[in-house]
């Protein structure tokens, strides 16, 4: 099963998808399952699909060896002319983001890493944070901070922060892609919680009933941060380079 590392050097790209109907929704998914249990590209090492929980969308969390093989993917005949086409006409939303993860935390009765997988039982949740580039690393040490209280918050399991190096759209008609915004202006923030109820709880407590290190945490998030999106999922199929391609 994929692990979310920094020691392990992958880019990481996170696909994120957003649709209107949960008949899409499960036409997403099942694209996605296809073409995860086909893949064996150069440089390919996982792909995590995830489905939407809160609002009706996926995610795909896929590790690859470098920024070259994934270019070679992107430049392929099958993904311009197959893939881009299916997904833009299914969705109403395209994000390809290419990250690295900068750290990955956990509660310490969780173990040494971090682990995705559909045979756990994880709330997840993935928010992206917008940022002035300027202020990437300053927001990456502010969010890092904050395990040192979250540990202490019901329901918190782990945080893997990804730094955002950069961001693609599909163009109009589903053509082809297009960049987004400038470079390094994102982080994402991957979270895992023991259920629905303790992240709303922990998502909704009112700031003055916050003790006096997660507030001023979070003050200074909301300081950095120029726009924020995020999602809930649970985590649906997975599979790696090492086990064999579907016929």
């Amino acid at each position: 099963m994929p692990y979310i590392d920094p020691e392990n050097g992958y880019l990481t790209v996170i696909n994120l998808f957003k649709t209107d109907t949960p008949e899409r929704v499960d036409r997403l998914v099942g694209e996605m399952r296809a073409i995860v249990d086909t893949a064996n590209y150069p440089g390919w090492i996982s792909s995590t699909v995830h489905r939407g929980r809160t609002e009706p969308g996926t995610a795909n969390f896929i590790q690859w060896r470098g920024k070259q093989d994934l270019e070679s993917r992107y430049a392929g005949d099958e993904f311009k002319h197959r893939t881009v086409p299916v997904f833009h006409e299914i969705t109403t939303f395209i994000r390809l983001l290419q990250t690295e993860v900068e750290v990955s935390q956990r509660h310490p009765t969780l173990g040494a890493v971090t682990e995705i997988s559909p045979a756990r039982d994880d709330y997840t949740v993935i928010e992206i944070l917008g940022v002035a580039p300027a202020d990437q690393d300053q927001l990456i040490g502010t969010l890092g901070a904050a395990h040192q209280w979250l540990v202490d918050v019901p329901g918190y399991r782990s945080q893997s922060l990804l730094r955002g190096i950069r961001a693609r759209g599909v163009q109009g008609g589903g053509s082809g892609l297009t960049a987004v915004g400038e470079e390094r202006d994102f982080v994402v923030v991957y979270s895992q919680w023991d259920s629905p109820e303790t992240f709303d709880a922990f998502r909704t407590r009112p700031a003055a009933d916050q003790p006096a290190a997660s507030r001023r945490s979070l003050e200074k998030r909301n300081a950095l941060t120029t726009t924020t999106s995020w999602n809930t999922y649970r985590v649906v199929h997975t599979r790696s380079s090492a086990q064999p391609a579907s016929a």
